[in-house]
């Protein structure tokens, strides 16, 4: 599909190997990405999005009941290939399962978290994050503390701080959940280093994040209150999905 750039449509990592705790007895048997929202697996819709985008080629890494959606949504849905990366165990962590998962996704890919249904320009971002030259991509929206804490500072195509954890009152932006990474970038931080956000803290802080902007609110499937507003939206989408 022609808008990705030189190297075409990037694979997807999808992180999809949470607990969902905050969705209770919801996720006891059924792991978030299977839940059902407007009649299909949410995983489903997200993986029909993708298509519509060029996407070709996805690896979900997966954890807490991730044979089911193996068993689910198998090799190839919506037109995309898709490969499966098992965490440890103990769970590895959002950048723990990149890592485990980096000699399948290649020297670039996007990385979208699996509880997220984002309408954004998925070739565009992409397109811009290589024409910047920079090693890692991060997806903002303007938030002023609307959908959730706001913990990012993004100015002339660059976030130039991003704090999950401490945000300060001047981030006005938040990350909407769709981010690229050079495989390189990954050794930024110390290899037992097992959260994605301190990898995007030190790009940040160092001049090296692409910012691209999203001008559509994100839905997420992370509490009840929220699935029922990802629901209620997609089914409203009804055949556009």
């Amino acid at each position: 599909m022609t808008g990705w750039g030189r190297s075409g449509p990037l694979p997807v990592c999808i992180l999809a190997g949470g607990l969902g705790t905050r969705l209770g007895e919801t996720v006891r048997d059924t792991p978030k990405p299977l839940l059902e929202v407007a009649g299909a697996p949410f995983l489903v819709h997200q993986l029909r999005l993708l298509a519509s985008y060029g996407v070709e080629r996805v690896v979900l890494c997966v954890g807490y009941l991730g044979e089911l959606i193996e068993e689910r949504i198998g090799t190839e849905c919506a037109g995309i290939e898709i490969t499966y990366s098992y965490d440890a165990p103990e769970l590895d962590g959002t950048l723990g399962a990149i890592r485990r998962a980096a000699p399948l996704l290649g020297e670039r890919f996007l990385v979208l978290y699996g509880d997220t249904y984002l309408r954004v320009d998925y070739a565009a971002a992409a397109r811009g994050w290589e024409e910047s030259g920079l090693p890692a991509l991060m997806v903002v929206l303007r938030n002023e503390g609307r959908w959730d804490t706001s913990n990012a500072l993004y100015a002339d195509g660059r976030v130039v701080a991003y704090d999950k954890h401490a945000p300060t009152p001047e981030m006005h932006w938040i990350d909407y959940g769709l981010g690229g990474l050079e495989a390189a970038a990954l050794e930024r931080v110390p290899a037992g280093e097992a959260d994605l956000a301190r990898l995007y803290h030190d790009l940040a802080a160092a001049g090296e994040l692409r910012g691209y902007e999203a001008t559509e609110r994100f839905y997420e499937i992370g509490t009840p209150d929220a699935l029922a507003e990802a629901d209620t939206f997609l089914r409203g989408q009804g055949s556009s999905l």
